[in-house]
């Protein structure tokens, strides 16, 4: 049996980085299936290391992340998952997905879940002199919906099979063989993300 875990990622008080918090709120609204735990893991890296331990098939983090795309371009991203090396803990403030997996491997006496990553290309995140930031850039609370759509349609791929990568929509927005874009709605006006 496949177990799968949707879990968001981010800071609610600097900017576009809430969006992941924010596409697990909206879930509460038009939830996935029972059988699928969703959480908000804010910026607590170690929950989370210790939660990829628990024998997990899947994991999908929704997280903001600067890829270079248009602002609220969603993609899917399958990272490599780290080997060898311990890496540093994450921080106490702060949530960096690939230090959170080196932690994890490095914890754990099984292999990782197969993690993949339903990203979001901030508009806005706070200058270095900003210490906080809330509230989504119009473009990433646009993708907020687009990710749930999203998820209604990976998740139950990946419960009946969890290799699966669903060609969604998109591929121009992928970052290479290791990623996927997701669907966006039609074009309603003159920019088309």
């Amino acid at each position: 049996m496949t177990r799968l875990l949707v879990a968001g990622v981010g800071n609610i008080f600097l900017g576009d980085d809430s969006f992941g918090p924010e596409v697990i709120r909206a879930l509460d609204r038009h939830p996935l299936p029972p059988e699928v735990p969703v959480r908000d893991y804010g910026i607590r890296g170690m929950d989370l290391a210790y939660t990829l331990l628990d024998g997990w098939t899947v994991a999908v983090l929704v997280d903001a992340a600067a890829r270079g795309l248009p602002p609220g371009t969603l993609s899917l991203i399958e990272p490599e998952l780290p080997a060898g090396a311990p890496a540093a803990p994450p921080e106490a403030h702060g949530m960096d997905p690939a230090k959170v997996l080196a932690l994890a491997a490095h914890l754990g006496d099984e292999p990782l879940p197969r993690v993949l990553v339903l990203a979001c290309e901030p508009g806005r995140l706070p200058r270095g002199d900003e210490d906080i930031a809330p509230g989504l850039s119009e473009p990433v609370r646009a993708a907020v919906g687009q990710a749930v759509r999203a998820l209604h349609v990976l998740v139950p791929a990946l419960l009946a099979d969890p290799r699966a990568t669903p060609a969604l929509a998109r591929p121009e927005e992928s970052a290479g063989p290791a990623a996927a874009g997701l669907p966006h709605p039609a074009a309603t006006g003159a920019e088309d993300r």
